[in-house]
């Protein structure tokens, strides 16, 4: 069976939109995908968009390349879009944002010479931080985040490959995230649990300014009597329904813990959850969405393979 038949049986067509500040490693990303028998359409406006999705015929894949360089781009246009395609039954969206910290960006630019898109007549570090800054929203909303600051070409082209091989053996790209209630629900989740039952470090002046990413936090969230019961039911869930999923033709599963702020228990569960799944060979990406916020400009890398 070849990649096409093997699409051919999929309820939906999936769309990759690639993303991320120019000189993030996008277009390596782009034609790593082509190669992988992705249709690839890049720099289209994205006014288009909908009516190229409506006139479309294609099985295969498609990736749409989008940045700052699109005739017609804006965040809330970005935006528009991804909800429209999700909204589409036809079509599951999956929205991949190559990042980058600004000083490696800044040497990338005075490496090649080129001018930023967004500051032809400044230095590139203007442009830089304008891009940045107005990503932010676009970034809270990728599937897949990968930080290229320290990866080469070729370590690019393998994390893409891992995350979008197609076939019969493509592996399925898990995400895990952490929000605060107050803030309401990250879109696009499949799977969502509220674990404002558990105690709550922020009652522990010791454990207020830290987060679940700290080991001290995670052990007091741990100590509730209910954790153990609780994260164990949600491992078996979630390995259950993976394989599941997987054979069904999914391509992309997101589960997210919530709290009151994002910060320790939901953080600490989505910590100890990507570890378990790691070690059962699920790739897994995370997400804080509320630490990202308080973070950004300090990209983290959140792809993982294995604890």
């Amino acid at each position: 069976m070849d990649r096409d038949d093997t699409l051919q049986t999929k309820d939906q067509r999936l769309v990759v939109l690639v993303t991320g500040p120019s000189g993030a490693g996008r277009s390596t990303a782009i034609n790593v995908l082509e190669d992988l028998d992705y249709e690839v359409i890049d720099n289209i406006p994205l006014s288009i968009i909908p009516k190229l999705l409506d006139a479309s015929s294609s099985g295969r894949p498609l990736v749409l390349g989008l940045d700052v360089r699109n005739r017609d781009f804006s965040v809330s246009g970005l935006i528009e879009l991804v909800d429209s395609i999700g909204s589409n039954e036809q079509f599951e969206a999956t929205v991949l944002y190559l990042d980058c910290t600004d000083e490696v960006l800044s040497r990338r630019y005075s490496e090649t010479r080129r001018r930023h898109p967004l500051a032809p007549a400044e230095t590139a570090q203007a442009g830089i931080a304008r891009e940045q800054d107005l990503l932010v929203p676009i970034r809270a909303r990728a599937d897949i985040l990968i930080d290229t600051s320290v990866m080469s070409p070729h370590e690019l082209r393998d994390e893409i490959e891992r995350w979008f091989s197609i076939g019969k053996h493509a592996p399925m790209a898990v995400s895990v995230h952490s929000f605060s209630y107050k803030r309401g629900m990250p879109r696009g989740l499949d799977m969502v649990f509220d674990v404002r039952f558990l105690k709550n470090p922020y009652w522990e002046v010791s454990l207020r300014d830290l987060n679940g990413q700290d080991e001290a936090v995670q052990s007091h969230v741990m100590t509730d009597e209910r954790y153990d019961a609780f994260f164990n039911k949600v491992l078996e869930l979630t390995l259950l329904l993976l394989p599941a999923y997987l054979e069904e033709g999914k391509r992309h599963l997101s589960i997210a813990f919530g709290c009151t702020g994002g910060q320790h228990r939901s953080v600490a569960l989505v910590e100890n959850l990507s570890k378990a799944l790691a070690k059962h060979d699920w790739q897994v990406s995370i997400r804080h969405r509320e630490l990202e916020r308080r973070q950004i400009g300090v990209p983290q890398n959140v792809s993982r393979t294995k604890a």
